[in-house]
């Protein structure tokens, strides 16, 4: 596998990871909100997916913010990338789509601590669905 398309596939990855569909439309959409130089063109993101070409410093910082991964690490890859082998994820990527999409990206822009107020509340209410369901009530 090449330089260009190991970077596609981990740009692919970051996608996902962070909630997006890996495709050109997205990512173009995407990416000129958050740059600030000259738009970037539909034909030049598919480039980036596909392995053709990898982008210059300035975009690919701007793709690692947004992505929430180090720049080195989404244009060369990790160590065990480098040496060969990958290690299992210990978290299970499942796309994201809509709503669930939104409240992802919402949800990653919040500090620590809100973060962490925010897991309780979703905990709680959880908690509280399940009592619901095996009380028998009846009532929805």
């Amino acid at each position: 596998m090449n330089e260009k398309t190991m970077f596609a596939d981990r740009l692919k990855k970051a996608l996902l990871a962070a909630g997006y569909e890996p495709r050109p439309s997205v990512l173009e959409r995407e990416f000129n909100l958050r740059y600030w130089g000259k738009p970037i063109t539909f034909q030049a993101v598919r480039r980036w997916l596909r392995g053709d070409s990898i982008p210059a410093q300035d975009k690919l910082q701007v793709l690692a913010a947004w992505l929430r991964i180090e720049p080195h690490v989404l244009r060369y890859g990790d160590e065990n990338e480098r040496a060969g082998h990958v290690p299992p994820s210990s978290v299970d990527v499942i796309p994201a789509g809509g709503e669930e999409a939104e409240v992802l990206r919402i949800y990653r822009s919040l500090s620590s601590e809100q973060r962490r107020v925010l897991r309780h509340v979703i905990l709680t209410f959880a908690k509280a669905h399940v009592g619901e369901s095996s009380s028998g009530s009846g009532q929805s």
